[in-house]
């Protein structure tokens, strides 16, 4: 296992080149926790976000938001690992009051975009789901990186 100021990762599917770090830029000030995982691409990596990421919540308390937050989790990653360029990719989650930010960067400039994908097409969809379960997405104005905020539900587990 390894500790970062009060969260735990299980690691033992995980290899070296995966970082796992709290969140602690300035911007980061009004979030109340969080976590921050950076890593090379691999098929494995889009699994092993949504692992450490459902793990996360659980610990939070925040359960009800596992199926929404690891789809996200998985689309993001996949979508950076896939046209990153083979690049480090990196997901940071911060709980706020009021929301789940999720963040997801590649390195690379080209903005993610929606797209409409054929009946007969198995990719495309993604940020379709994306933008389905979240409050709001966005990408920032550089394009590396593409994020998302869930509602927190106010009603109690």
């Amino acid at each position: 296992m390894m500790a970062e100021r009060g969260v735990t990762f299980a690691t033992d599917a995980m290899t070296p080149d995966v970082s796992v770090a709290p969140s602690s830029s300035s911007a980061d000030q009004a979030a109340e926790c969080g976590f921050e995982v950076d890593f090379l691409p691999a098929e494995i990596r889009p699994a092993q976000m949504r692992q450490i990421t459902r793990h996360q919540l659980s610990r939070w308390n925040l359960t009800r938001l596992t199926d929404d937050a690891t789809l996200v989790v998985s689309e993001l990653v996949t979508n950076a690992i896939e046209h990153g360029r083979g690049k480090s990719v990196g997901l940071k989650v911060r709980l706020f009051a009021q929301e789940l930010r999720i963040e997801v960067t590649d390195g690379t400039p080209t903005p993610a975009r929606l797209r409409t994908a054929g009946l007969g097409e198995e990719n495309g969809r993604g940020l379709v789901l994306v933008a389905a379960v979240a409050k709001e997405w966005g990408v920032s104005p550089d394009g590396t990186m593409t994020w998302c905020a869930l509602t927190i539900p106010d009603e109690p587990q």
